[in-house]
């Protein structure tokens, strides 16, 4: 299984950031977020296909940072939908041989080619894998008015990109939406169509969300 597509999710406003910009527009580094996410994956294989999920009335605005940027990485836009999972269906709908497949999102730029590999290759074999990270710091359940200390080995942070053989996640995206379904790999695991395994992710592969993390996100593109 040879064939492999991309497709990057960005559908953010930019409301937690403070910005009228949706926030994958906003510059990291001399250019926007989402340009350096869509470089990630042509990095790690110049013919993967690349399908970008943008609301609609974000297209125009991404064709002129296009232009302003002279990025010329080989792309295909696709209508984002009301939520994430009908924008990954919207994707997905163009997904026309079998292949594998990832789901990232669009504000998730510093993943490594290396993270990316190893996650396409534990698909290859698996048919379903997504990256995590332990958590390290102090868990604690509400529990009425009190907390409850948690024991923090016995959970992890769950990352994108989440990588799926397409008859598996196809079959999986035909579900009705629920609120559960707050990544692609409990979209999979609701159809019990097997258990997708956890690859080590990363700490830099980090989701810009906040002013902060674009710092934070400056600080780790200057390093590398």
């Amino acid at each position: 299984m040879n064939k492999k597509y991309a497709i990057i999710v960005a559908g953010g406003k930019g409301m937690r950031m403070g910005t009228d910009i949706p926030k994958q527009f906003l510059p990291i580094n001399g250019k926007p977020i989402l340009m350096h996410t869509i470089e990630a994956f042509y990095k790690y294989d110049p013919g993967i296909q690349l399908l970008l999920v943008l609301p609609s009335d974000q297209k125009t605005y991404w064709r002129h940072l296009c232009k302003q940027y002279d990025f010329t990485i080989k792309h295909k836009m696709v209508e984002g939908g009301e939520t994430r999972f009908h924008s990954v269906q919207n994707g997905l709908s163009e997904v026309k041989e079998e292949s594998l497949i990832a789901v990232h999102d669009g504000v998730r730029p510093l993943v490594t080619v290396d993270l990316i590999a190893r996650l396409f290759d534990a698909a290859k074999t698996k048919r379903a894998a997504y990256p995590v990270i332990p958590v390290v710091d102090t868990l604690r359940r509400i529990v009425a008015s009190s907390s409850k200390i948690m024991d923090r080995s016995r959970f992890c942070l769950v990352q994108t990109p989440q990588v799926f053989t397409s008859k598996l996640l196809i079959h999986a995206y035909q579900s009705d939406y629920s609120e559960k379904f707050t990544d692609d790999a409990t979209v999979v695991e609701y159809r019990r169509l097997c258990k997708p395994v956890m690859v080590e992710g990363s700490k830099e592969n980090i989701k810009i969300t906040t002013p902060i993390d674009l710092i934070i996100a400056e600080a780790i593109l200057q390093k590398r």
